[in-house]
């Protein structure tokens, strides 16, 4: 089985299969990064976005960020740091790094 997920989410529809995925694997042990980008960005201002927090490394795209008017709402993210606000590169980055990687 492998170590590391890596998780794109970049669309609002499935936060609660995100959460459900990443709570598995953090039961079994497994290291899991999440990034968010494009209209998921609106997920992390979702109360069920908190249940992630602790389970996974989050990550949040800036400039989805910012396009999407949110700028000034950094500290409403929890589990996601300012060094946590990246660019595309961070996603890539994470592809690279992790074992399986799943897009929703």
């Amino acid at each position: 089985m492998a170590d590391t997920l890596g998780i794109l989410v970049s669309s609002r529809n499935h936060l609660d299969t995100v959460v459900e995925l990443v709570t598995a694997a953090h039961a079994r042990g497994k290291e899991t990064q999440v990034f968010f980008t494009g209209s998921a960005v609106f997920l992390t201002l979702e109360p069920a976005f908190a249940k992630l927090e602790g389970k996974a490394k989050l990550w949040v795209c800036d400039v989805s960020f910012r396009t999407n008017g949110l700028h000034g709402r950094e500290d409403d993210v929890p589990g996601v740091d300012y060094k946590s606000f990246a660019t595309q590169g961070r996603n890539a980055e994470m592809l690279a790094e992790v074992d399986r990687y799943v897009v929703f």
